[in-house]
């Protein structure tokens, strides 16, 4: 299979790889990158716990090679915050039961971060519309809905 060197930035640092061309980001990601916060559910870009932001714009890293990412920038959940400094997103969803088992978390975190960059003080409607693209089997999604509000509110410093 035919190799093709990528140079990205990947959470704020710099890698250097050589893939095969059909290489999904996800596995790049995941198996390359050990970041295994990117989840892979679905395998066909329904269900978003693959999602990562890819120049600042959620993507779905399961329908994205990972040659495409060549020259961008890639912001995995692992990116957003550290144990130590969680991002208001990863705080609000503790606090607010936005979770359960966990696996759909971080592409729900994802997606939010996109929403918030986009619109800072969205509405419930617009936080759901947001949501479009990200399922979850645990949870209902009202505590996913109220962490983002509460987490916009802090963004915003109120």
């Amino acid at each position: 299979m035919s190799r093709q060197r990528i140079e990205l930035v990947v959470n704020g640092e710099p890698v250097e790889a050589e893939v095969p061309q059909k290489r999904l980001l996800a596995d790049f990601l995941r198996d390359d990158l050990a970041l295994t916060g990117t989840k892979r559910g679905c395998e066909t870009g329904v269900c978003g716990a693959c999602s990562v932001l890819v120049d600042g714009d959620v993507v779905k890293s399961c329908l994205c090679l990972a040659v495409q990412a060549n020259g961008r920038y890639v912001t995995t959940v692992e990116g957003l915050g550290t144990a130590a400094d969680l991002h208001p997103l990863q705080k609000s969803f503790m606090e607010h039961g936005g979770l359960q088992c966990g696996y759909c978390t971080p592409g729900f975190l994802m997606a939010a971060a996109d929403l918030l960059s986009r619109n800072p003080t969205p509405s419930d409607a617009e936080i759901r519309e947001g949501l479009n693209g990200n399922l979850c089997r645990c949870t209902g999604y009202q505590g996913i809905v109220d962490a983002i509000r509460d987490a916009a509110e802090t963004l915003n410093g109120n």
